[in-house]
């Protein structure tokens, strides 16, 4: 029976596979490339598509054109590439996934969880020899295609990640979420294979293993480094690395499709004073700040503490290539007394950051009843046992 695009996905079979891998596939690809596929065309669209390709393959042929419109945005792949939402989900966007490559140049790296091959791509572009295997045989078939067009080839086996089918190489793994149930905090449980599991697995054998942001570095200890990830300013992820590929214990990477990358480690030193408030506000970036590497972060850039349990940092000189806020007043924080304030100083528009406060900052702003042509920053912090207030320019260093 016809499968049919959903919220959920469409569930590829290796006839869909075959199928999109064929010229005809191609070609039914193309016909449907220019359908809206918005909630309002949905229905018209999928009928269309049916004129166009057949009813036994609108659906495959509509999800792939989907995924590929939504890949664009996190992929650096070509046009004709084979996904599952799921998968692309899951996938690591490729400044991330290169990053790592660049990190296993030169070894040979087993991707054992390659999936629809997005991290074996870059591995297999870096790595001496590379081989990727799955247990899905529709990924491994769409990950043959993938590697195909990317011009590279791997060596592939239908393989479960818990029984090694290599010796000596590098191990990589990207263990599938589950729901994490509303927790803050991830459990070693909450991936597919658990990440303990892995880990036993693979015991002795170089191992890097990519996890959500939020696992606990406490709960794998048998991770040598732990290392947390952003891209453009956005928390990605985590990957443990195990053996010989751990270089720190603790590492911030963070990453920039344009501009400067760089990197900082508990190799660093941390000697950090605390004290008041400088000439600007930094906020580290969260890859810093989950990686516990603020200390190291200020020691670096001659930053100081506003108070030892809170990640702001301030200085009178601000790192190069962030958004900095350069503060123009400060004092405690009253919202009745904020708010006469930002009126006095014709404030009509205010983005309000908040840490170590229970502030909702949507609900805040409402409330202020702002109106004016000019536009501030408000940060809303604790130092020691008292709420403080600083009324900031934002400004992007060079």
């Amino acid at each position: 029976m016809p499968g049919s695009v959903s919220a959920v996905g469409y569930a590829f079979t290796m006839d869909d596979v075959a199928f999109l891998r064929s010229a005809a596939g191609t070609d039914a690809v193309v016909a449907c490339a220019d359908l809206e596929l918005t909630d309002a065309t949905r229905l018209r669209d999928v009928r269309r598509a049916r004129e166009l390709v057949g009813e036994d393959r609108a659906a495959a042929v509509l999800e792939t054109v989907l995924l590929r419109r939504k890949a664009a945005s996190k992929l650096d792949l070509s046009d004709d590439w084979l996904l599952t939402d799921e998968a692309l989900q899951q996938a690591s966007p490729t400044a991330v996934a290169q990053r790592r490559a660049e990190r296993l140049a030169g070894r040979d790296v087993h991707d054992v969880t390659c999936s629809i091959g997005s991290d074996l791509v870059p591995i297999t572009a870096t790595a001496s020899r590379c081989v990727g295997s799955d247990l899905d045989e529709v990924r491994l078939a769409m990950t043959r295609h993938n590697c195909e067009r990317a011009g590279v080839a791997p060596a592939l086996v239908r393989a479960d990640a818990l029984r090694p089918v290599t010796r000596d190489a590098v191990v990589v793994a990207d263990p599938a979420r589950r729901d994490a149930r509303g927790r803050r905090r991830w459990r070693t449980d909450d991936f597919q294979p658990p990440l303990d599991a892995l880990a036993a697995a693979y015991r002795g054998r170089d191992l890097v293993v990519k996890s959500a942001p939020g696992i606990d570095p406490d709960a794998v200890p048998w991770a040598d480094e732990f290392e947390v990830v952003s891209l453009d300013g956005q928390v990605r992820e985590a990957c443990l690395w195990a053996g010989s590929v751990a270089t720190a214990g603790r590492r911030a990477t963070v990453l920039r499709n344009s501009g400067k990358s760089w990197s900082i480690s508990d190799d660093e030193p941390d000697d950090c004073e605390v004290g008041e408030p400088g000439e600007w506000l930094i906020d580290p970036d969260g890859a810093v700040v989950r990686a516990g590497l603020v200390r190291h972060y200020a020691a670096r850039h001659g930053l100081w503490q506003l108070d030892e349990r809170i990640a702001y940092l301030t200085g009178d000189e601000p790192p190069p290539g962030i958004r900095a806020f350069h503060v123009l007043e400060f004092g405690p924080y009253r919202e009745k007394e904020l708010r006469s304030r930002l009126r006095e100083l014709d404030v009509g528009r205010v983005e309000i950051l908040v840490r170590g406060l229970d502030v909702d900052p949507n609900a805040l702003r409402p409330r202020l009843k702002l109106r004016g042509p000019a536009e501030l920053s408000v940060v809303l912090t604790r130092i020691g046992r008292g709420p403080m207030a600083f009324l900031c320019e934002a400004k992007r260093i060079p």
